[in-house]
């Protein structure tokens, strides 16, 4: 199975395992064996899996940070958290699909954040330098 090497008080010991059945193993120290007798039985392999990481929670059990509700039709939300760098539109411009709208800085990257349906631009939510959670509205198409 395995072997070790082990410095006792100046002495060499070198350990082969022979073999581990429950609490006895076969073992060779020096080229003697013995048969040794262990208080627990060997433990076996086991996976743990992780729960998901809760998020954490006041007193009352609400969410101290919460995703926002993000319910205007027409929104055009955040897909991931981050600072808005740019903000490319206004009140009452007519944008296409496709269009960009702002720039939004994610984990140290620049992401365009482009209109998802044509029409005309009803209320800009952010403002250049805002942090926003992923959700969030940032601009409303209508």
């Amino acid at each position: 199975m395995k072997s070790f090497k082990y410095t006792i008080n100046g002495n060499v010991y070198k350990v082969h395992i022979n073999s581990v059945e429950e609490d006895i193993a076969e073992v060779e120290v020096n080229g003697t064996p013995y048969s040794v007798k262990m208080e627990k039985p060997a433990k076996k392999q086991m996976v743990a899996l992780k729960r998901p990481a809760q998020a954490p929670t006041t007193a009352s059990g609400e969410p101290v940070v919460s995703r926002p509700a993000g319910g205007a039709a027409g929104a055009v939300r955040s897909p991931l958290p981050g600072v808005i760098l740019s903000v490319d539109c206004k009140v009452g411009d007519t944008v296409k699909r496709g269009q960009k709208l702002l720039v939004l800085e994610a984990m140290k990257m620049e992401n365009t954040i482009p209109a998802d349906r044509d029409g005309k631009i009803v209320e800009v939510k952010v403002n250049k330098g805002d942090s926003v959670l992923e959700g969030a509205d940032l601009v409303i198409i209508g």
